[in-house]
């Protein structure tokens, strides 16, 4: 559900992690280079980076202290606020668009992780709803540092979140919108306004961006063939794959792998 981990002095990842968790990257001092999907990201102190569920990660270098917090969509969801804290302003962001953020108040980020950390290894007394508190402060301040350094609010929609989440799991079975507006017991127009909304595209065009973040990710970091990757991702010709990945990505599926794998 959650976990602490610490990087120090020159401990790197051997290969590439996917977690169906969210992870916090804090460089706590020195300097940390991490890969995720297909960028690099250069931490220096006091600086941090999140990672959402399903995306590829590498720590490579660590000069110093790094410190990983991961946990479960499912463990800190307990209501519609919680889901929208955890992407409040883009912290978790769907799309693949992290950010190196520079923390204002940096010795809280480091008070919190230790009572985190201490309250796992420890486990008193509901320590659960304790560990749930304070990483809502965490990202909580983490928010309050993206508006100090010039970000706009953006407050997310948790119907909006829920489908995004829904999609992401679901990429497979190639199911329409009017799949989902079932199932979150809404209507495809309301997911056409929130996708408006958020993105300015529509629920169509948002499941089709997410399709291509994971094709990537195949792509990147698995062998897997180009007709089994268009087969895991619900297409049932691997031809109109290719196309569709060309149409959006400018780029076939074949140069796309050659180019990233250089």
């Amino acid at each position: 559900m959650v976990k602490i981990i610490e990087y120090q002095e020159n401990i790197i990842d051997p290969e590439p992690k996917r977690l169906i968790k969210f992870l916090l990257f804090w460089c706590k001092n020195g300097q940390s280079q991490i890969k995720i999907d297909d960028h690099t990201f250069i931490l220096d102190t006091h600086q941090l980076i999140t990672i959402t569920s399903g995306q590829y990660h590498q720590v490579t270098q660590v000069s110093g202290e790094l410190i990983c917090m991961e946990f479960t969509l499912d463990f800190f969801s307990k209501n519609d606020n919680d889901i929208e804290l955890v992407f409040h302003n883009g912290l978790f962001c769907h799309f693949g668009m992290n950010e190196v953020i520079r923390i204002q108040n940096y010795a809280l980020i480091d008070d919190l992780l230790q009572k985190i950390e201490k309250e796992l290894d420890q486990k008193p007394y509901q320590y659960l709803i304790s560990v749930h508190s304070y990483i809502e402060l965490l990202l909580v301040e983490v928010n309050r540092s993206k508006i100090k350094n010039g970000d706009e609010i953006w407050k997310p929609d948790a119907l909006f979140l829920k489908f995004l989440e829904l999609v992401r799991t679901h990429h497979g079975q190639n199911y329409p919108v009017s799949h989902f507006a079932k199932t979150l017991h809404t209507t495809q127009a309301k997911l056409n306004e929130l996708s408006k909304l958020h993105t300015n595209k529509t629920a169509q065009n948002v499941m089709y961006s997410l399709v291509i973040s994971e094709a990537k990710r195949l792509l990147l970091y698995t062998t897997l063939s180009i007709k089994e990757i268009a087969y895991q991702l619900g297409f049932n010709d691997p031809f109109y794959f290719s196309n569709f990945f060309k149409k959006h990505t400018k780029i076939s599926p074949i140069d796309y792998r050659k180019e990233v794998s250089k």
